[in-house]
């Protein structure tokens, strides 16, 4: 059904920071309609809270961060992803600490905590932002491509100069079941030569092989080995969702990326907004024993012209 979603129950949970170190402490609580993903830091009692949207990314080196005022909030791409995998629109995320856990690498965690707090319906319609007409980013030989759709579709190539991970491709059609079936428990992953450099610069003071998939030229160093054979592009993908969600709504389209990183998908999240005759506001309606989609004129999150 079309209709925004929250949770049910509030829930509290706590892990490592990939990037600080630190344990983080964190509640995921219900939020009325039209609220939105919002951050707030508790380990700063003055500090405003921070509606996950596309004005207030920050960076977009390693993670996505967003901030307000100096309350920034790391690494919040995965609970994003796993947020919009279960469809929830609306929700309250308090932290005492800059960044997101990592848990194990991967979305499943998240999707567990919020499936145990179970997803309420709310009485609100869902608002989409739908592709009318191709959008292109690039930078170098990357890049994001969005074209027309009825659904919600991600084509992804990876390629590294590397023996073990090499050029993957997959092309994933979004729906709640396949999201926790095929993309939510996909790690992220990292060079065994990238690590002492990362920790040197400040980064992945917390990274681990219970967070991370770690490769070398000779192999996987996990014991456990990967989940799927494409792991490695399907956290992409999973990054992918987390960013997009920044939009504020569902996307509705066929994007297909090569290469792309943070900075590449938020750089395509601000060509996309400036393109006002490229995609549409709408929303889902019943009319005439079917569902369609309706043009939508307003959004708590966007700012649209008057003519759109």
């Amino acid at each position: 059904m079309p209709y925004q979603r929250t949770i049910k129950h509030e829930i509290n949970f706590s892990g490592i920071g990939l990037h600080i170190g630190k344990r983080v402490n964190l509640t995921l609580k219900p939020a009325p309609p039209n609220t939105g993903i919002i951050f707030r830091r508790i380990d700063l009692p003055h500090s405003q809270p921070t509606r996950a949207i596309l004005a207030n990314i920050t960076d977009g080196t390693l993670a996505t961060t967003i901030g307000n005022n100096g309350t920034g909030v790391n690494t919040i791409e995965h609970l994003l992803a796993a947020l919009t995998g279960l469809g929830i629109d609306n929700i309250i995320v308090e932290l005492d600490a800059p960044e997101i856990p990592i848990l194990d690498g991967s979305a499943v965690q998240f999707v567990n905590f919020l499936r145990a707090a179970r997803v309420k319906y709310q009485t609100v319609l869902k608002r989409f932002v739908v592709i009318k007409k191709p959008i292109v980013v690039s930078c170098d030989d990357k890049y994001i491509e969005a074209f027309p759709s009825d659904r919600f579709i991600i084509e992804y190539t990876i390629e590294f100069d590397h023996p073990i991970i090499g050029m993957q491709s997959l092309k994933w059609e979004f729906s709640y079941k396949s999201f926790i079936k095929d993309i939510c428990s996909a790690r992220t992953f990292c060079l065994r030569e990238d690590v002492e450099k990362l920790r040197a610069n400040g980064f992945a003071q917390g990274g681990s092989l219970e967070n991370a998939v770690v490769v070398d030229k000779n192999g996987i160093l996990n014991k456990e080995g990967l989940r799927f054979p494409d792991e490695f592009v399907r956290h992409k993908i999973l990054d992918l969702i987390g960013d997009l969600s920044l939009l504020g709504h569902p996307i509705v389209g066929y994007i297909k990326a090569y290469k792309s990183g943070h900075k590449l998908n938020h750089q395509f999240l601000r060509t996309l907004l400036n393109q006002f005759e490229k995609w549409e506001l709408s929303e889902i309606v019943h009319s005439n024993k079917q569902w369609k989609f309706q043009k939508a004129f307003q959004s708590p999150f966007l700012s649209l012209p008057y003519d759109q």
